[in-house]
C-alpha cells in the first residue's frame, strides 16, 4: 500500500533549478509546502552588461548580493554560504530540475553514485542546461554525501503531446534508431502556471484552455494546454528549437544547420556552440544575451542593432502566440510567466499589440501597473484573460520529489515504477541494484 503526505516525517528540501543563465533555488518544507526561503543567482556564465548576482528572499524580505559566479558550482557555493546565514544546512533532501532524460530518465528519479555513469550519457542531451545540473549532482554529492537526491524531469508534462504534434516529417527508421521526435520542455513551469491560471479564474483545471508563455531571462517556450493537459511546446526533441532565446537560435531552416557544418569542416562541437551559446539574443546584438539590456539599448537611442534583436525576438513570439490560439481554439487565457513575462511589462505590451484577431486586447494601465501577482492584465473587450503569474518551479520540484518518496510503504525496495530508470542494458536486475543503493541514503529520512 502506497504511503500518503502524511505517514512521512516532515522534510526539508532544497531544490535546485539550472537555467541556461541562472540557478534558481528555494528550501520548501513537505508535505506543508511551505517555503522558508528562496533565491536566484543572476547572470551566470554568458556575458550580459551587469555583474552576477544573489537575489535572496527569506521571511518576506529580498536582498541582493554581488558575487563572481563563472560556473554553476561557484554560484551553489555562493547560494548555499548565503542559506546557511538563515538556517541550519544541508537539508533532508536534494531535488534537482532534469531537463532531458533521454532514455536513461523517462520519470522522476532518485539517484546515488550508481545512476552517474547513466547522467553522463544524457550530457548532450540538452547542452545548456544537462551539463550544469549533472556539475551540480556531483557537487551535491561530493560536499554531503549521505543526503538523497532526486531529478524532477522537465518533459513529463509533455508526455501527452499526440503523435501528430510530435512527430518528425523523418523516415521512421530514423527517428525511432535515434529516438527522434518532439519532446517539449518547460513543463514543471507550464503545468504549474496553467493550474495556478484556472484556479485563479475558477475554472476546473480538466476545462482549462491557454497558452503559456514561459519567458525567462535565458530559455523560452509556448506551451498550448488543452483541457489542462500539455498538447503542443514550441521547443522540440531539444531545447534549441522555438523561440528567440538569450545564447540559442531558435527555429532555422535546416539548410542553414547544413551550411555550418561545411563551412566548419564538419566541426560538429563547433557549430552545436554557435547554435546553443552564441546566437539568440547575445548573437543577435552583440551586446548582451539578456533582451532586458537591449531594450535599454534600444530605447530612446540610434542602435538599429538592438532595435532589430528586440523586434526578432519579439515577432517570434507573437508568430508562436498567434499559431498557438488557433491551435487551441477557444482560449481562456494568455499566461505570461517567468523573469522576462513576469517582470517586463514592455515586453507583455509589445506582444499583445495588433493581436485583436486572436481575441487578445491588453489593458495597458493594468499591465504597467501589475503588481500583485497574479494579476489580469486584460481589457475588457478582451475574449481571452491575459494573465501574469508568478510561477514556482521549485514548489513543483519539491512537491514531486516528495510524492517520489511517498510511493512505497517501506524504503526497503525501490521498485523500477519508483525510480523510473532504464539500465544501461535495458535489463530489470539494473533496477534492483539502483534501488539497494537508494535505500542507503533514503533510510536516513525513515525515523
Amino acid at each position: 500500500m502506497d504511503i500518503g503526505p502524511g505517514d512521512l516525517t516532515t522534510m526539508n528540501i532544497f531544490v535546485l533549478n539550472c537555467g541556461s543563465s541562472s540557478l534558481k533555488y528555494g528550501m520548501i518544507s513537505m508535505p506543508a509546502g511551505e517555503e522558508i526561503l528562496s533565491g536566484e543567482v543572476q547572470r551566470i556564465g554568458a556575458k550580459t552588461a551587469e555583474a552576477s548576482r544573489i537575489v535572496h528572499r527569506v521571511s518576506g524580505r529580498e536582498e541582493t548580493y554581488p558575487i563572481k559566479a563563472g560556473s554553476y558550482k561557484e554560484a551553489f557555493s555562493e547560494a548555499t554560504r548565503i542559506v546557511e546565514k538563515d538556517m541550519s544546512f544541508p537539508p533532508d533532501v536534494f531535488a534537482h530540475r532534469l531537463v532531458q532524460g533521454g532514455a536513461e530518465f523517462r520519470d522522476n528519479t532518485l539517484i546515488t553514485r550508481r545512476e552517474f555513469p547513466l547522467l553522463e550519457k544524457i550530457r548532450d542531451l540538452a547542452p545548456i542546461h544537462n551539463p550544469p545540473v549533472i556539475e551540480l549532482i556531483n557537487e551535491c554529492d561530493a560536499r554531503y554525501p549521505e543526503i538523497p537526491q532526486a531529478v524532477i524531469l522537465d518533459t513529463a508534462f509533455h508526455s501527452t503531446i499526440p503523435e501528430y504534434a510530435y512527430t518528425y516529417p523523418l523516415p521512421e527508421g530514423i527517428r525511432d534508431e535515434l529516438g527522434i521526435r518532439k519532446y517539449g520542455f518547460h513543463g514543471i513551469s507550464h503545468q504549474y502556471v496553467s493550474e495556478a491560471a484556472a484556479e485563479f479564474l475558477g475554472i476546473a483545471p480538466e476545462r482549462f484552455n491557454a497558452v503559456s508563455c514561459h519567458l525567462g531571462s535565458g530559455g523560452a517556450s509556448l506551451c498550448v494546454v488543452a483541457g489542462g493537459k500539455s498538447a503542443d511546446n514550441s521547443m522540440g526533441f531539444s531545447p534549441l528549437q522555438g523561440l528567440v532565446m538569450s545564447t540559442r537560435c531558435g527555429d532555422l531552416d535546416p539548410a542553414v544547420v547544413l551550411k555550418m557544418i561545411a563551412y566548419t569542416g564538419g566541426d560538429y562541437s563547433k557549430v552545436d556552440k554557435i547554435l546553443n551559446r552564441k546566437s539568440g539574443v547575445l548573437g543577435l546584438s552583440g551586446i548582451s544575451s539578456d533582451i532586458r539590456d537591449v531594450i535599454r539599448r534600444a530605447a530612446g537611442t540610434e542602435d538599429e542593432r538592438s532595435r532589430t534583436t528586440l523586434d526578432v525576438y519579439l515577432s517570434r513570439i507573437k508568430k508562436y502566440l498567434g499559431a498557438y490560439m488557433t491551435v487551441v481554439g477557444n482560449a481562456d487565457a494568455v499566461i505570461f510567466t517567468d523573469t522576462i513575462g513576469e517582470s517586463v511589462p514592455y515586453v507583455r505590451e509589445l506582444v499583445c499589440r495588433n493581436m485583436d484577431y486572436f481575441g487578445i486586447r491588453l489593458d495597458k494601465w493594468k499591465n504597467r501597473t501589475a503588481t500583485g501577482l497574479p494579476a489580469d492584465i486584460s481589457s475588457s473587450g478582451s475574449e481571452a484573460h491575459i494573465l501574469v503569474v508568478r510561477t514556482n518551479e521549485e514548489a513543483a520540484i519539491a512537491k514531486r520529489a516528495y510524492e517520489l518518496l511517498s510511493r512505497r510503504e517501506t524504503y526497503g525496495h525501490i521498485s523500477p515504477a519508483d525510480v523510473g530508470l532504464v539500465g544501461p542494458d535495458g535489463s530489470e536486475s539494473a533496477f534492483h541494484e539502483n534501488g539497494e543503493g537508494a535505500n542507503e541514503k533514503l533510510s536516513r529520512l525513515d525515523s
